[in-house]
């Protein structure tokens, strides 16, 4: 069985929450084993990131960037890559975020985490509260990531 991460920040609205859980669901339907993890309840250690297959991260658009939990991580990854990068590369990934307004945080969380592996499906975003259509989109990235992460792994 494939394992995911999904690595996320929800505080105020909860609206990223949402959006993760969607994720993980679509990803569970799937056939995965999901770990799901709110930066905002404490900092995620990237030694254990190590041993999953892939992973979903999301984050609200806080000033047109990411959620400093999820950009702490990165440094995190950062280092740790630089020691030793096996299981830290090359993963296959999706991305959501949520915002009030604009939504310019996506370019940064594309950016950003391309450099941790391939990006599967488009982006998703929420404009507040995470529709009907949002939450089915978080859902069909979460099969498309298990999916990919079966792929990558047998």
């Amino acid at each position: 069985m494939t394992s995911i991460l999904i690595l996320y920040h929800s505080q105020q609205h909860g609206n990223t929450q949402r959006m993760a859980t969607a994720v993980a669901d679509g990803a569970r339907a799937a056939g995965a084993d999901v770990t799901v993890h709110n930066g905002n309840d404490g900092r995620f250690d990237v030694e254990t990131y190590r041993s999953f297959d892939a992973a979903a991260f999301g984050s609200p658009d806080y000033f047109s960037y990411i959620a400093g939990t999820l950009k702490v991580f990165l440094d995190d990854w950062y280092i740790a890559k630089g020691q030793n990068p096996t299981g830290l590369v090359d993963k296959p990934l999706v991305l959501f975020y949520s915002h009030g307004g604009g939504g310019a945080v996506k370019r940064p969380l594309e950016t950003l985490f391309a450099r941790l592996g391939h990006q599967m499906g488009k982006t998703v975003e929420s404009l507040g509260a995470p529709s009907g259509r949002v939450l089915e989109a978080c859902q069909e990235l979460g099969r498309q990531l298990a999916e990919a992460a079966q792929a990558a792994s047998g």
